[in-house]
């Protein structure tokens, strides 16, 4: 009896299996979808630190025209280069968004000519907005009353957060001169100073929260 009272005890101290795993967006075209490896690593244990959120570590990726997307809330989509989607591609993105998932497309650089493409061809009949800086993505348990973080230079202009919208609801944010998935990188990859790295894990945690208290 004494035994099943220990095991009973040690049990309350073991932590839950984690149930949710954030997802790579895999895509055609030949832009390098698989940048920033240890991007959503680092993402999912911040979150689990700073929000009490129970992600695996490890991510999952996920083609863009397969059925995998739907067991994933969150997908994140990079690259640098050439974005394509075919009709099934676009039409299984727009099931998957109108089911209540959401898209964070970080255009690591030079990626937008063509990010824009492929997702209008998803939404047709929407386009990419300008988030106000008192949009609740911003105002999460993190404050950036300023928007979005600048974490690489790029073409040294401001950073900038688009959104998709469809029936007042926000399906697709797209960060924009502002590389949130290199500043969540190991830091010895890009070798970003701690305060900008911070930043970056900081607004991703902000992004996670908006959508899964959405």
């Amino acid at each position: 009896m004494l035994g099943l009272v220990v095991i009973g005890i040690l049990s309350a101290f073991v932590p839950a299996k984690p149930s949710l795993q954030l997802a790579l967006l895999k895509y055609s075209g030949g832009g390098d979808w698989y940048s920033n490896p240890t991007s959503l690593k680092n993402l999912s244990a911040f979150c689990n630190q700073q929000l009490g959120t129970n992600f695996q570590i490890d991510y999952e990726t996920v083609e863009i025209g397969s059925v995998d997307i739907f067991n994933h809330p969150f997908l994140h989509m990079t690259g640098h280069g050439n974005v394509v989607f075919n009709d099934r591609d676009a039409e299984n993105l727009r099931m998957y968004l109108l089911g209540g998932g959401f898209l964070h497309i970080d255009d690591n650089y030079g990626m937008d000519p063509f990010v824009r493409v492929a997702m209008k061809k998803v939404f047709p009949e929407i386009e990419f907005v300008e988030l106000p800086f008192s949009h609740e993505i911003y105002h999460q348990k993190f404050k950036f009353d300023k928007g979005l973080p600048k974490i690489h230079k790029h073409e040294g202009k401001p950073p900038q957060g688009f959104g998709l919208i469809f029936e007042g609801r926000l399906v697709c944010f797209y960060t924009y001169e502002c590389d949130l998935g290199d500043g969540w990188e190991d830091k010895d990859v890009h070798k970003d100073p701690p305060e900008i790295r911070r930043a970056a894990l900081q607004m991703g945690a902000n992004i996670i929260q908006y959508v899964f208290e959405e």
